[in-house]
């Protein structure tokens, strides 16, 4: 096969700087195991668990899944504080690990499509963990999920969004879709732009951690252990107010506050 068939994302990680096999196949065993801890703490302690007891089960866990995949954690200003006033994070998307990412400083419900339930683990794990799911396809879908969104802002829960609706390679941020985010005005919650980029130990961006195109959710998690170091960088902006604004205007601020903090 010629090397300018490949994805570039496989061609960048065949350039050099790869990690060596052993340490691969470490990093694939040790994922394994901590998922299936994950999922045994689920299914046997959770049920009695405080809120805040799996608040910290899944903060923790994690920060050690990213530590090993070998992935460091920069955190950048200041995530709001569940239980206070009702919040909603906006961010752009570039990869399944920024479920982690955030999740590592402030876990929280997410609101993704319902393909991501009949992943191999990861789907049953983001279900057990509080993960709304919707059928884009089916228009009375949304309003269930809009009003599961807004109950659970209620009630204290900060609730993440991706309304670009799909994912990038990192180097740009799409336009945002006001409609997930028409809860958070309905809810009077603070708006929490939080921009998220995957960079290498020089500081360019990391594009084999993105799971985006024709990428296979195993073809990102082999190019993600065999970058030697990712530095997964979360930016929490500063809110905006969602008083006497509309779902559009909101959906702009919170995609501009973004691209400027990435420099796109």
């Amino acid at each position: 096969m010629r090397a300018d068939t490949l994805h570039p994302p496989i061609m960048a990680a065949m350039s050099g700087g790869e990690t060596s096999k052993m340490t691969r196949g470490l990093r694939l065993t040790r994922l394994a195991l901590h998922m299936l801890q994950g999922m045994l703490t689920i299914a046997t302690l959770f049920p009695f668990y405080s809120a805040a007891r799996r608040s910290v089960a899944v903060r923790r866990w994690s920060q050690s899944l990213l530590g090993m995949l070998g992935v460091k954690l920069h955190v950048h200003g200041k995530a709001p504080k569940a239980h206070a006033q009702p919040a909603m994070l906006v961010a752009n998307h570039v990869s399944w690990l920024d479920i982690y990412a955030i999740n590592a400083v402030l876990p929280v419900r997410f609101v993704a499509k319902s393909e991501i339930r009949a992943w191999p683990v990861i789907g049953w794990l983001s279900a057990k963990t509080g993960t709304l799911f919707i059928e884009r396809a089916r228009r009375r879908d949304a309003v269930r999920v809009s009003g599961e969104i807004v109950t659970a802002m209620q009630r204290g829960d900060v609730v993440t969004v991706f309304p670009e609706g799909t994912t990038t390679d990192g180097s740009l941020v799409l336009r945002f879709h006001g409609s997930l985010l028409q809860p958070a005005l309905q809810a009077g919650a603070l708006v929490h732009p939080v921009a998220l980029r995957y960079a290498r130990d020089d500081g360019s961006l990391c594009v084999e951690a993105a799971y985006d195109g024709d990428k296979s959710l195993w073809e990102t998690l082999r190019l993600i252990v065999g970058q030697p170091e990712i530095h997964a960088h979360v930016w929490f902006l500063q809110p905006l107010p969602t008083e006497k604004a509309d779902r559009r205007t909101l959906a702009q601020a919170a995609q501009a506050a973004i691209a400027d903090r990435l420099n796109y």
